[in-house]
């Protein structure tokens, strides 16, 4: 690939060496360097046009020996920002490159019917298009990629008539639910997921995953734990379950906090925050981003219990009040149980006496069945 580069560098400026030789031989530049005495001499004899042909070979052969010698400095800067291009265009979201793409085009079009009302004018005419068409299309992308938002929502204001009925075509806008650190290490949401109560893109930000590996590479055994099974949670809920996750690569570096960078992505992209923290949940809340808290629904899908009922429950702890014993549900509920230490490591029947519903998860409080009589 380089020989080839080389080859049409050294080949382009030869070209231009023509193009020059030729300039020169037609020009009075040339009446001024060669006289008519020279010209009498014998190695020129006819007129200018010989002059011009040897001014032509020269010139394009000494272009293609200059393009030749400079074209590895030439293409070592073009590769590098070929990389570099490639780089900012590898960390921007896919629809950020289609806006830019489009605004470009848009751009370059205005440009080119400016530019051609220039194109008379003597001197700079041949010159101002081409400044026209680099201002517009930097302006074209940028505006294109801040309003994308705004170009997507007039696209899809706009309704479309079939040739026999006049429909409505209703676009809608793919649902985002992105997703924190905390609800990621529970692994709650793979399950729910699963089960086609959550809809939508699953959006997983750049800078979750980089917490998550920070936490996995914690010299502490349990913080490492913890975020090796994130991360084997997003990897199972990508190729095994053949969820729709999404890497946002966009980082927000002015901003510190990662639960402020994921309010900022989801007021962004105009998505719901999935979590499991009570704090990030309040603070998302107060600036106006939707949450679903795994934690809520959990609560809220727990069978309903209500006083007088009966359960069978095993005892395997005492509590915290004198007599007190402890059990617990399939769902993880606590039962606490009136005078059930002496049963403790045993399975009773109890009768439901009241229903604690706390931020933290519900409370059921028993008694045993038999003692109800005796009250």
């Amino acid at each position: 690939m380089d020989k080839i580069l080389r080859f049409i560098i050294a080949l382009l400026a030869a070209i231009s060496g023509v193009m020059t030789a030729k300039w020169l031989g037609t020009s009075s530049f040339l009446s001024s360097i060669v006289s008519d005495e020279f010209l009498r001499v014998g190695f020129i004899s006819s007129s200018d046009t010989m002059v011009t042909i040897l001014l032509a070979a020269f010139g394009g052969l000494a272009g293609g020996i200059i393009g030749y010698l400079l074209a590895p400095f030439c293409i070592k800067y073009l590769w590098q920002f070929t990389y570099w291009i490639e780089a900012r265009l590898n960390k921007m979201p896919v629809y950020d490159v289609i806006a830019g793409s489009i605004g470009l085009a848009v751009g370059l079009i205005i440009s080119n019917l400016i530019g051609s009302a220039f194109m008379h004018i003597p001197i700079i005419g041949s010159y101002v298009p081409g400044i026209i068409s680099i201002i517009l299309g930097y302006l074209g992308v940028n505006i294109a990629i801040h309003k994308r938002e705004e170009i997507v929502g007039l696209l899809v204001g706009f309704s479309w008539k079939g040739k026999e009925k006049q429909k409505e075509k209703v676009v809608t806008k793919p649902h985002y639910k992105i997703l924190d650190t905390s609800v990621i290490i529970d692994g709650r949401i793979a399950d729910i997921c699963t089960s086609g109560f959550v809809e939508g893109i699953l959006v997983v930000p750049v800078f979750v995953l980089e917490e998550l590996q920070h936490i996995a590479d914690s010299s502490d055994l349990l913080k490492r734990n913890r975020g090796r099974r994130g991360l084997d949670i997003l990897n199972r809920m990508q190729k095994e379950l053949g969820l729709h996750v999404e890497i946002y690569e966009q980082d927000f570096e002015d901003i510190v906090e990662v639960d402020s960078k994921l309010v900022k992505l989801a007021q962004l992209l105009k998505g719901k925050l999935v979590t499991n923290d009570y704090n990030l949940n309040k603070v998302a809340e107060l600036q106006g981003v939707t949450v679903l808290n795994i934690n809520e629904l959990s609560n809220s899908v727990k069978p309903v219990v209500l006083p007088g009922e009966e359960m069978v429950v095993h005892v395997v702890k005492d509590g915290k009040e004198l007599g007190q014993g402890i059990g617990y549900l399939d769902d993880g509920t606590m039962i606490v149980v009136d005078s059930g230490k002496k049963h403790m490591g045993d399975t009773i029947g109890v009768l439901v006496t009241s229903v604690l519903q706390t931020a933290a998860g519900r409370m059921i409080f028993a008694k045993p069945k038999g003692m109800e009589k005796g009250a």
